[in-house]
């Protein structure tokens, strides 16, 4: 990362996906890790305010369970289920033609899970203050387009760098 910050590159990462994963290309693995944890424990802190309203109409299953239940899924389910992932679009990039080197597409993977984690922030504030409606689906748009944009633009640059 030679210029900016992570907060400017997450933002930019919204109008601008592929002049960012340009200048990210050459991530080593090790931030690549941290990347995905900072994006995790943002998903992890979303869910939050959706919990508590659950335990709030369902006292059967308290807060606190609910919230473990969800640590356990983000932080400890997800990274592994993202790397292998990243792994098996990086195979069948392969077959495809445009090879997408495994680190590259963890870059991608990662990095879009970062940039979206704002609008993750948004939605958990939707879902846990106005419910289920047309505000919760058009934030959850929102977060999927995103994702999808995001992701998609980082791989096509990394697959066209080598």
């Amino acid at each position: 990362m030679t210029r900016g910050g992570v907060l400017p590159r997450v933002l930019q990462s919204w109008w601008a996906p592929r002049q960012v994963f340009r200048d990210l290309s050459g991530m080593p693995e090790s931030v690549k890790l941290v990347v995905l944890m900072a994006a995790m424990l943002i998903f992890l802190v979303a869910q939050a305010p959706l919990r508590a309203r659950e335990a709030q109409l369902d006292p059967s299953v308290p807060f606190e369970a609910r919230i473990s239940g969800a640590l356990l899924a983000v932080m400890f389910v997800m990274p592994l289920l993202a790397y292998a992932f990243a792994s098996f679009v990086s195979v069948v990039s392969g077959l495809t033609g445009r090879r997408l080197a495994p680190g590259d597409s963890r870059l991608a993977l990662f990095w879009a899970l970062l940039a979206t984690a704002p609008a993750m922030l948004l939605w958990g504030m939707v879902a846990g203050l106005v419910g289920p409606g047309p505000a919760q689906t058009l934030t959850q748009l929102l977060v999927g387009v995103g994702f999808v944009v995001i992701w998609w633009s980082g791989m096509s640059v990394l697959a066209r760098k080598e």
